[in-house]
């Protein structure tokens, strides 16, 4: 991995810990996925244009599949998402979803994208998902005091995460679609996939910008970006590499977790805090 695709991964890391809090103090539901996913089409929209502009892309059938394909896959994503904070801490839906991820990523990879990970790259890999289920689950002990359906929705998120991270990284990868223009069609596809529904709950809407106006607005920009700057170190970088690496966003969630949300901290996850920091190191290295 590269220098600059580091910087893009640790960069990106920060920003989706932070879009991560902000959504579990919003609460919300389906509704407040259309928000997010609107505020991020306005915005990046002007981008995407000049972006187009300027590159002039090869769009054909193909692409387009990938490009809709996206927004479905990250719409189901976001309510998954969204749905396992409202009935579970951060600190155990947010890590299982970012364990599960990487690990079923890098398998896609190498079976559906022909990668060929090296031995350090794989082992830092299982590396950072052991550390991470340790953090989500504090072990046993942690574990059994968890809502099974909060794990439920935390491992079911983390394996929507390893479709759609493959699924973008050949969008960007092998049919050279511009990381803004793939991140920002997703995010138009789930504004309309999800509009009639938000049609329907419009008062849950105007109630929600209402009340968290600002954390609405964080969730709508950081998030999209976050994930350009990981999709654009996906254009140059193997999946299998980028994926696992990405997780450090982990540490920073669940420490804010512990920290802004008073949720509660096992010495188990100081381990599993080094665990996952000596996998990112050995992907890295790898």
């Amino acid at each position: 991995m590269t220098s600059f695709a580091l910087a893009l991964v640790l960069t990106s890391a920060f920003l989706h810990a932070f879009w991560n809090l902000a959504t579990k103090r919003v609460n919300g539901g389906v509704e407040a996925v259309w928000l997010f996913t609107t505020i991020s089409t306005v915005v990046f929209g002007p981008v995407a244009l000049i972006v187009c502009l300027i590159e002039r892309p090869h769009i054909g059938p193909i692409q387009l599949v990938f490009l809709a394909g996206s927004g479905l896959l990250q719409m189901v994503y976001f309510v998954t998402l969204v749905r396992g904070y409202a009935v579970g801490d951060l600190s155990v839906v947010y890590p299982l979803a970012r364990g599960t991820g990487p690990l079923l990523a890098t398998f896609l990879a190498v079976v559906l994208l022909g990668e060929r990970p090296g031995a350090l790259t794989i082992a830092g890999a299982l590396l950072i998902c052991s550390g991470v289920f340790l953090i989500a689950t504090g072990g046993r002990r942690g574990l059994a005091h968890a809502s099974p359906i909060a794990v439920a929705y935390g491992i079911g998120t983390g394996l929507i995460i390893g479709s759609y991270t493959v699924w973008d990284g050949h969008a960007v990868g092998a049919l050279a679609i511009p990381a803004i223009l793939q991140a920002w069609s997703a995010d138009a596809a789930r504004a309309v996939y999800l509009s009639p529904y938000a049609h329907r709950h419009r008062g849950r809407v105007r109630q929600l910008w209402r009340e968290h106006r600002r954390d609405v607005l964080t969730v709508g920009v950081l998030s999209s970006l976050s994930y350009m700057m990981v999709l654009t170190a996906m254009s140059f970088s193997p999946v299998s590499s980028i994926a696992p690496a990405r997780e450090i966003s982990i540490l920073i969630g669940t420490i804010m977790g512990v920290l802004i949300l008073k949720e509660p901290l096992r010495p188990i996850r100081l381990v599993a805090a080094a665990i996952i920091v000596t996998g990112v190191i050995a992907v890295v290295l790898g």
